[in-house]
């Protein structure tokens, strides 16, 4: 564990403070939305009316007797915060409960009709099926004649900047689309990151530069931004990690559709090129703050791809197969909806962590999760707050929360002058941070 103490974690309990905003205006819209989505009968729109009532006004309320969960949420801590408001229990907590209860005032546990329906489904849908994402999808036919390095770092970019796929987000922010991403990162170990999935054509790799992909997910941007970012974006496969790809890669996504298929196309990419001998993609057991990954959202974006022109459909049937013979799997542990930090997983996922060569956590409330959901000093080294996890760890994720760790000071201060805090939530800056 670090001997880093850890400030208090974030409460919601601020008037105009971005979680208090999160608790009172964004769940507000999202119920909203939800009730929209479906045509749901008279229960369910009193269960949803009651929901908004009891979230902005009430106080948090245990599960039924019969709910198939209520164990596993008093062993993440029902029993100690049942009776207090939403605003006054941390942040992560009080946000996760939110869409536990968000399913159940829709029927998604059953019995009844709206057993097992995805609230979140039209939205995820419209996503994958936009012009964006079929223009993203065509830019790969162009990019598959770079070299070999460059479409890694092209991929890894589009996975990264895919993370601003995030439906919640844009729900309670709607100009968050219009504000453009900032092409440099505020920290940047891409090239720690490559020598943890070393490959055995390591001078194949050699050839690329420095360029690093642009938010669009496929295309290649060789412009850097304001300030200054640790590490580097060279993928040459020359660090100081050792073996030849056969090990495992665990990759805990973060939102389904624009985000998901860069997902599994960097998946794809590590498969093909023998960076990793397999893939774990770790998703949520249920649907999840509106627009994370569920193993029907993985089928979803493969099919789509499968159906698209080009080099989509190529991708998309080494997905398939790979599924198919066991070097891409889907996990949904428990855990990966749970309230509390990944400093408090169960035996059995630490272990799944340790085995692998490396884990990539993907998205803002992973990284909330991964080094805990406190306003740490942006300059706390990444690498003591994740001390505790069993083993190599890459954070890739676009800001839109207060948390932040491992920014030098130079960085920090050249934020701050440009933007005052706006940097942390806006999502349009990003990271990419590995302890090795």
């Amino acid at each position: 564990m670090s001997d880093t103490p850890a400030p208090p974690v974030i409460l919601g309990d601020e008037p105009g403070s971005f979680p208090h905003s999160v608790l009172a205006e964004r769940h507000p819209a999202i119920i909203q939305q939800v009730r929209e989505a479906f045509p749901y009968g008279p229960d369910i729109h009193r269960s949803l009316d009651a929901l908004l009532d009891n979230c902005t006004k009430g106080v948090i309320e245990p599960l039924s007797a019969g709910a198939p969960d209520r164990d596993r949420w008093r062993t993440w801590g029902l029993d100690a915060y049942a009776g207090r408001s939403w605003f006054d229990v941390p942040w992560l907590w009080s946000e996760s409960y939110f869409y536990r209860q968000l399913l159940d005032a829709v029927g998604y546990f059953g019995p009844g009709p709206w057993q097992g329906i995805d609230p979140f489904r039209p939205f995820k849908l419209a996503e994958l099926d936009a012009p964006e994402t079929d223009e993203e999808l065509t830019a790969l036919d162009t990019l598959e004649g770079r070299p070999v390095a460059e479409r890694a770092s092209a991929l890894l970019h589009g996975s990264l900047w895919g993370n601003r796929a995030d439906l919640g987000f844009r729900l309670s922010d709607v100009e968050a689309e219009k504000r453009a991403a900032v092409s440099g990162l505020v920290a940047d170990d891409s090239e720690t990151l490559w020598s943890l999935l070393p490959t055995a054509d390591a001078d194949t790799y050699a050839e690329a530069g420095s360029e690093t992909g642009s938010e669009t997910g496929i295309s290649i941007d060789t412009g850097t931004a304001t300030g200054t970012a640790t590490g580097t974006g060279t993928a040459t496969g020359k660090g100081t990690g050792t073996g030849t790809g056969a090990g495992t890669l665990c990759l805990v996504a973060d939102n389904a559709g624009r985000e998901l298929i860069p997902d599994l196309l960097l998946a794809a990419h590590l498969l093909a090129h023998g960076r990793c001998g397999r893939v774990v993609l770790h998703v949520k057991p249920y649907p999840y703050y509106v627009s994370d990954a569920t193993t029907a959202d993985v089928v979803d974006a493969l099919r789509k791809l499968t159906a698209a022109p080009g080099a989509a459909a190529d991708h998309g049937r080494r997905l398939w197969a790979a599924m198919a013979d066991g070097t891409l799997a889907v996990r949904a542990h428990p855990f990966s909806a749970a309230p509390l930090p990944y400093a408090a997983m169960p035996d059995d996922l630490r272990a799944e962590f340790a085995a692998a060569s490396l884990t990539i956590v993907k998205g803002d409330l992973n990284y909330r999760r991964l080094v805990g959901d406190s306003r740490w000093n942006p300059t706390t080294p990444f690498a003591d707050v994740t001390a505790y996890f069993p083993g190599p760890v890459a954070a890739l994720r676009t800001l839109k929360s207060d948390v932040i760790t491992g920014l030098d000071a130079g960085t920090e201060a050249a934020l701050v002058a440009a933007e005052g805090q706006r940097w942390r939530t806006g999502g349009t800056h990003a990271l990419i941070q590995v302890r090795e």
